[in-house]
Formats: structure tokens, sequence, C-alpha cells
């Protein structure tokens, strides 16, 4: 049997900044640069900052984080879990879940999204939500969480 061949080796095909209010997402890898198997993007929250997204679930991948700088808290199911540079996390299949800086210091996470469904389209427009002006509209927010597969869920402040 043949070996498929590859067009070119590159390094960060997918390598795009993308803010989401102070949230910045720098995508680095889609499922389209990988045959579909992977997505991965580094995560930058600023020290004391809490997720200004409800907490979702997504039915269609798992989501594995790996810290690099900084602590985050990913609360997964109700349980928080602090994941600090060399941690892993994985949240499976309709884990809900969120996340927030509790330390001053800011964080920085690796999201590994497997297979890689999850595209930098989601990120910008919700990005694009959020720099419209004033706080942005959550009906609007959860619309397009469905539409690119994420599952808001209320949950208590």
């Amino acid at each position: 049997m043949p070996r498929p061949t590859v067009d070119k080796v590159t390094v960060n095909p997918s390598d795009e900044m993308i803010r989401v209010g102070y949230l910045s997402i720098r995508f680095l890898l889609t499922g389209e640069d990988s045959g579909g198997s992977i997505a991965a993007f580094e995560l930058t929250v600023p020290g004391a900052q809490r997720l200004q997204a409800p907490a979702h679930s997504h039915d269609a991948y798992e989501e594995t984080i790996y810290g690099l700088e900084g602590k985050l808290t990913w609360t997964v199911e109700g349980q928080p879990t602090e994941v600090g540079p060399g941690q892993m996390l994985c949240i499976r299949r309709g884990g809900v879940h969120r996340f927030d800086n509790q330390e001053e210091q800011d964080a920085k996470a690796l999201c590994v999204i497997t297979p890689g469904v999850l595209t930098p389209a989601y990120f910008r427009e919700v990005g694009a939500a959020f720099a419209a002006g004033g706080p942005p509209d959550p009906a609007k927010i959860a619309g397009i969480m469905l539409r690119h597969g994420l599952t808001p869920v209320a949950t208590p402040a």
C-alpha cells in the first residue's frame, strides 16, 4: 500500500490571534490542517478574571487542557480543579465546565480538541459580539455557542 503524500510540513499552520473580551486565543492548528483529527490553541487569561460566558458542554469532542503558565481553575461537573504548568486535564464529551483565573498572575494553557471540529470561526464570532460594545447579549452568545457545537448551561454565579 502506498504511503500518503504530505504537501507541506508547517509549524503552527493556522497561527491566528483572536481576542474575545479580555481573553486571547492563539489558534495553532485546525481540524482542516490535521485531517480532522485535532485542533489546538493557546488560551491566555489575565489575572483575577472570571469567564464572561456561561458554563457549557460539547458532545462532539473532548477538550484536553495543558497548563503552560500561571494557574487556571477549571470547574468540571461542579468540581473545581486547578491546572498549572505541566499539568493536564481532560474534559470528556458532555462534561459541563468553565474556567476562571483566581490568581493575580496571568495564565496560559494549551487547549487540544479531539476530533478537531471546533474552529477559529467560533472565537471570531464570539469576539465580534464582545467587541460590539457594552456587555454582550447572553442570547446572542448562546446562539453562537449552539451553532458551533457548544451547549450553554445556566449556572449560579
